[in-house]
């Protein structure tokens, strides 16, 4: 027998911001859904796995791929 106990499960790290899905994230940082595919695997942005959804923290994604650029005067 295990004594494996269902009832305690592992701490995760649970997201502060809103989660959206890959396309409205995208269609908010005006990039393509396959490059938030992209920095999901190489790891600049973290997913989440609800079922068989996969959703992405709007501000952390914010945070990551929106570079500010200094004025060139």
């Amino acid at each position: 027998m295990s004594s494996r106990n269902p009832s305690v499960r592992a701490e995760k790290s649970v997201p502060s911001g809103r989660l959206v899905s890959l396309a409205a994230a995208a269609d908010d940082l005006s990039v393509s859904v396959k490059t938030i595919r992209r920095r999901i695997a190489d790891g600049s942005v973290r997913a989440y796995r609800i079922g068989r959804l996969i959703r992405i923290d709007l501000d952390e994604a914010r945070a990551k791929l929106l570079i500010p650029v200094s004025s060139a005067r």
